[in-house]
């Protein structure tokens, strides 16, 4: 079973940028199917982003252009970063694993972007 954990996250300006974190235990990363999804206040868990073990990535449409996905194998992390912040962004961010029936999730971050 492999265990995430987020970190990264805090209050930015809009306009601004973060980079998120999210670091796994356990063995066999590269054959992960690793995702970033978040939940805003009074809303539902929507995806933000996922790569699967190939590095294929796909978006939500409301982050295209923004967000960028990737990993490092050799690190157990993948990474969120944030660009062109902007307060509808605001959101406790989750990372996600999965492998087969292994489904894992972090505690999650918190972003706030605020003047």
């Amino acid at each position: 079973q492999v265990q995430v954990v987020e970190s990264g996250g805090g209050l930015v300006q809009p306009g601004g940028s973060l980079r998120l974190s999210c670091a796994a235990s356990g063995s066999i990363f590269s054959n992960y199917a690793l995702a970033w999804y978040r939940q805003g206040p009074g809303k539902q868990r929507e995806l933000v982003a996922r790569i699967n073990s190939g590095s294929r990535t796909a978006y939500a449409d409301s982050v295209k252009g923004r967000f960028t996905i990737s990993r490092d194998n050799a690190k157990n992390t993948v990474y969120l970063q944030m660009n062109s912040l902007k307060p509808e962004d605001t959101a406790v961010y989750y990372c996600n694993a999965q492998w087969g029936t292994i489904d894992s999730w972090g505690p999650g971050t918190q972003v706030t972007v605020s003047s």
